[in-house]
């Protein structure tokens, strides 16, 4: 309805009122007033809409932008595993086209096994006390000889081979977790090696967040992330390891 018609109508109304009888003046009044009462709230509720548009397009936005972080924070951890894995390849490689053995290999296995720690030690903290002691239990035997070079090798490598299957598991385990000023057992839910949520037995979610001082978990405030969390939890518990999941990523920034 043109916002001039309301008046128009209210004009012509007018006009009309001295040839109609009192109680038809009255009816005429009151429904010019109604017509112009609805032109009012259309207008209003045109306005609302408009602003909900606009809080979804912002919303959706926001939506891009985490996709995009979140991939590429995906395509980095695969590149930095996959650099792992062929560098053991290279050295694997180089060792034996020149006959390296013994003594000799021992310098190229400590190297390896100090990329690997570091890596572990930089990456998500999933189970990362327990590849951690895998890591240091052949460096160990390494150095006391209970292992022979040779051997380490090939068990260096099935660790580097750990680490990359990692990097493409989406997956639910349990382990303890620092919360707070608490160690609790918590069940996590573990997507490759980007992001880890968590959900304690008092009910308690959140995810690990990685800050300046490295990683650490935080718990949720907000009852829709929760919600979000418990759906990713109920569907890898039903094997289903594909799909579409709205999750909460928890910024560095965003945690006091």
């Amino acid at each position: 309805m043109p916002r001039s018609f309301a008046p128009r109508v209210l004009l012509a109304l007018s006009l009309c009122l001295p040839a109609l009888p009192l109680s038809a003046q009255g009816e005429a009044g009151e429904l010019a007033q109604n017509l112009i009462r609805l032109r009012g709230e259309v207008e209003q509720l045109n306005d609302e809409l408009e602003l909900q548009r606009q809080e979804q397009r912002t919303a959706l936005a926001g939506l891009s932008a985490r996709q995009a972080e979140l991939q590429a924070s995906v395509e980095r951890q695969e590149l930095a595993a996959r650099e792992l894995h062929e560098g053991l390849a290279r050295q694997r490689e180089q060792a034996t086209q020149a006959g390296v053995a013994g003594a000799e290999l021992v310098p190229l296995l400590q190297q390896a096994i100090a990329g690997l720690e570091a890596y572990v030690g930089s990456g998500l903290p999933f189970k990362r006390e327990e590849r951690l002691g895998a890591v240091a239990e052949l460096r160990t035997a390494l150095a006391n000889g209970s292992v022979p070079p040779q051997r380490a090798v090939n068990r260096l490598w099935a660790l580097y081979e750990d680490e990359f299957r990692l990097t493409r598991d989406n997956s639910l385990h349990s382990q303890t977790i620092v919360l707070g000023e608490e160690r609790v057992l918590a069940d996590v839910a573990k997507l490759g090696t980007v992001a880890l949520y968590f959900r304690t037995s008092d009910g308690r979610s959140g995810q690990a967040v990685r800050g300046a001082e490295g990683w650490r978990f935080v718990a949720f405030e907000d009852g829709e992330q929760a919600e979000q969390v418990a759906a990713l939890f109920d569907a890898l518990g039903k094997q289903i390891r594909q799909g579409y999941f709205l999750l909460p990523l928890v910024s560095a920034g965003a945690v006091r």
